[in-house]
């Protein structure tokens, strides 16, 4: 295939998920060829990151399990969340998190890692104490997980990854006080949906860890030379797993002994500006 084609390619399948976020509606078939590689799909991601024309709030990291791992050469895959859909819920109040009714939604329980600094964009190689001194703040977090492509989480990575890594929005809790002291691996993290207990984990079962997610993204980043800026939200990976929900939801994660809850509602075309 040309260069120009593939070009095209990727600008179509990026317009189809961008606008049908904004029209908040659903479709079944990936709207174009498959993407067969990461690269394919973060190119994809790329041009609807600049079709969406918004300011980058954060980043999501995915696990990519087994098989895949080996078939794509990498354990996680990244996403942006943007900064209208980031969510603040310091008091406890129970905040409406938007997803699109007719596609893809689930909530995932993570550790959410703050940017203090921007990362060395040349940087590639990272140890990870050099990643935790990135970090100037760690809070509880639920991540909303939404796409228009109702199987994308059946489609693999890299179909994931070419749709904002299927984030929607993200919820900040409160901070962790003493995080620089604490072993993040031994707070049990719990999700409830509707009021029933559906996963229990804790980071020991996360690869590397929330740490490890930080060094991943800011190797990731300087590969596809893409800027972080401090300030920005790193949601390290979903502890208890990645849990569907529907439009009418009662969500609660608990981190120990915090905890964080929110509803899920339907977006509306108008979310976007609400929220901008």
């Amino acid at each position: 295939m040309e260069a120009e084609d593939v070009a095209a390619r990727q600008e179509r399948i990026a317009g189809s998920f961008v606008e049908a976020r904004r029209q908040a509606r659903g479709f079944d078939a990936y709207p174009g060829e498959v993407p067969t590689s990461l690269e394919d799909a973060y190119r994809i991601q790329d041009r609807a990151i600049a079709l969406q024309g918004q300011p980058i709030g954060g980043w999501k990291l995915g696990r990519i399990n087994a098989p895949f791992d080996s078939q794509f050469g990498a354990d996680r895959l990244a996403g942006p969340i943007f900064a209208s859909s980031i969510v603040e819920a310091l008091d406890g109040s129970i905040a409406a998190m938007p997803v699109i009714g007719q596609g893809f939604a689930a909530v995932e329980a993570e550790f959410l890692l703050r940017l203090g600094s921007s990362p060395d964009p040349d940087k590639r190689d990272w140890t990870m104490e050099e990643a935790r001194e990135l970090v100037d703040r760690v809070a509880i977090g639920i991540e909303i997980a939404s796409s228009p492509l109702t199987a994308i989480n059946g489609l693999g990575p890299a179909v994931t990854a070419s749709d904002f890594g299927n984030n929607h929005g993200l919820l900040v809790g409160p901070e962790l006080a003493s995080w620089r002291s604490i072993d993040l691996d031994t707070i049990s993290v719990t999700m409830l949906v509707n009021g029933q207990e559906i996963g229990s984990a804790t980071t020991a079962t996360m690869l590397d860890g929330p740490w490890g997610a930080v060094r991943f993204l800011a190797s990731l980043a300087a590969s596809r030379r893409v800027p972080l800026s401090k300030g920005q939200w790193i949601s390290t990976g979903a502890v208890t797993g990645v849990h569907q929900v529907s439009v009418g939801d009662s969500v609660e994660a608990t981190f120990g002994p915090d905890r964080l809850r929110c509803r899920i509602v339907a977006a509306t075309s108008t979310d976007r500006d609400r929220r901008s």
